[in-house]
């Protein structure tokens, strides 16, 4: 079979499942596992195709990891943030703990079960950042702790690939892993020294956009190719990962990273259609153990993410969404499995074993993260029991709020929105989930909590149910819907301002009885600041409705 027809097939199939995968309104990722679990299963693929398509994939690990490198700048990296921080080398520290002491209760040797602990350590980057997007919950707080946390994981990832890297070298002798070990961290100085020059040349050829796409395509596979080279020795996953650091710093990184994402989401698809072939391929004896393992990820994790951000002092409901986005392994530990393989350190079983995990894991908590609020929701009365400490996010509670006006979301569009509040006198609370945000308003006096807006307890500190009028300037189409429906729930003459970053949900919500939707591109926020600063009674929001309906053609 041809590498032409292989492609042909697995992206059929995946296309296939993927297409029912989304009428069935479940996550994409599924469907492509399946479609690989079934060309695994009729055996359509040989052994040498299934290797044709993990090559394929392997592309598309590196340049997952070349826009993980673009998107990890040092600015970004110190300011994740103490929950950020902690919350990813503590579940690192705890996972390969117990994870060691399962595995060797298991019976596995003292190697392989320090690979498979350090396997099971690390969340997927892949899974989180794809699903809170197709949520539109990437910009919410859990979001920002989630995407903080993963920050810090990648970078410890990174080191242990370097590490693994020298043990690989010449078969780990002393004195070629030091020098292995050496090259790892002179590539990573020349990096930092590359990123304040390259992004020059960026500037320079960042007015051609196929000439930006071409040369950082072809950078990120050449360094990648050039670090993997045998006068390095060092992974192509790494060599991805610094090419991309080495751009980070541009102010093109960003349009780079949107050029390039079609073209790794594209073999990413052949790298999970290979996963789930490779389930049928590998030993199926060792279903026991991964199911076991599956379970300690599923559970263990987020337990312990669960219990650091409640002795920091955030809420259940933010504990909890967080926490179940790190109850999956991460494509991390297939790399390093990959690794250990060829060193000699763990056999085919183990991979396999992996490999069972992490498709069971990856499968399990894509749910757990897509439902997250009705899972919470069920397990609400006991979640309440992690909340230890006085709650990070609230406000004075000597403050009383009564007919007031509320803010959710202060910056960009709820800016102007917030200069004609503070002009008018009128009694108002700011509700956003930045925290430099919040402690530049609580230096300049104004009411702001700092909380989820969705989060019902967030919804209670700010007064939800004696407000007179709530603007939400939050991206999320989800969260506005969810706002709405509380507010009509607790307090029907609330009057309330949704914000849609389309017409199809500005109709949404029009249809759900939003007294008005701010469409930024209909209405700046400066112009719905001046109507709302000269009209206490808001007779001005019927008008501006039913001009906006005629121009939506909604009837």
């Amino acid at each position: 079979m041809t590498l032409y027809e292989i492609v042909i097939i697995a992206i059929v199939v995946a296309a296939a499942f993927g297409f029912v995968a989304h009428l069935l309104k479940q996550p994409a990722i599924i469907g492509f596992m399946i479609a690989g679990f079934v060309i695994g299963s009729l055996a359509i693929f040989e052994i040498g195709s299934l290797e044709a398509i993990e090559s394929l994939a392997s592309i598309g690990i590196t340049l997952l990891l070349f826009i993980v490198g673009l998107e990890m700048n040092f600015k970004e990296l110190k300011h994740v943030g103490l929950v950020s921080l902690l919350t990813g080398l503590g579940q690192i520290i705890f996972t390969f703990i117990v994870g060691f002491l399962i595995i060797t209760y298991l019976g596995f040797s003292f190697l392989p079960a320090i690979y498979i602990a350090i396997a099971l350590t690390f969340s997927s980057t892949i899974i989180i950042i794809k699903l809170l997007s197709e949520k539109g919950d990437l910009n919410s707080l859990y979001g920002r702790i989630s995407v903080g946390f993963l920050l810090v994981q990648d970078f410890v990832a990174i080191l242990i690939l370097i590490f693994l890297a020298g043990l690989q070298a010449e078969g780990g002798s002393g004195m070629n892993f030091v020098i292995t070990l050496i090259k790892g961290f002179v590539l990573f100085g020349l990096t930092i020294l590359v990123s304040y020059f390259l992004p020059k040349v960026l500037h320079f050829i960042g007015s051609s956009p196929e000439l930006l796409f071409l040369f950082s395509l072809g950078w990120s596979l050449g360094i990648a190719a050039l670090v993997n080279s045998p006068l390095i020795g060092l992974s192509k996953e790494i060599g991805g990962f610094l090419a991309g650091l080495a751009l980070a710093n541009s102010s093109e990184h960003f349009q780079i990273g949107i050029k390039l994402r079609p073209l790794r989401d594209f073999f990413i698809i052949l790298f999970f259609v290979g996963l789930g072939a490779q389930l049928v391929a590998g030993s199926l004896v060792n279903i026991p153990h991964a199911l076991l393992l599956s379970l300690f990820v599923l559970i263990g994790n987020p337990l312990i993410v669960l219990i650091i951000m409640s002795f920091l002092g955030y809420r259940s409901k933010t504990s909890f969404s967080t926490s179940l986005t790190v109850a999956q392994i991460s494509e991390f530990g297939f790399i390093i499995m990959a690794l250990g393989l060829a060193i000699g350190h763990v056999s085919p079983g183990d991979v396999s074993l992996v490999i069972m995990v992490g498709i069971i894991t990856i499968f399990i908590s894509s749910y757990l993260i897509i439902y997250n609020d009705w899972i919470y929701n069920k397990l609400k009365k006991f979640l309440v029991l992690f909340e230890f400490r006085r709650k990070k996010e609230e406000i004075d509670r000597t403050t009383v709020f009564s007919n007031h006006i509320i803010l959710i979301g202060a910056h960009r569009l709820g800016q102007g929105i917030l200069k004609a509040l503070l002009e008018t006198g009128q009694q108002f609370i700011v509700v956003d989930f930045d925290p430099k945000i919040v402690e530049k308003l609580k230096n300049k006096g104004v009411n702001i909590l700092f909380g989820d807006a969705s989060d019902e307890e967030t919804q209670q500190l700010a007064g939800f149910s004696k407000a007179k009028l709530i603007i939400s300037t939050a991206p999320s189409f989800g969260d506005n819907v969810a706002i709405f429906e509380t507010v009509k729930r607790i307090n029907s003459q609330t009057k309330i301002i949704l914000t849609a970053n389309n017409e199809w949900s500005a109709q949404e919500f029009y249809k759900l009885g939003a007294d008005y939707v701010l469409l930024p591109h209909f209405l700046g926020g400066e112009h719905l600041a001046k109507a709302i600063k000269d009209d206490y009674k808001y007779d001005c929001l019927k008008t501006m409705k039913e001009a906006d309906l005629a121009s939506l053609n909604l009837f």
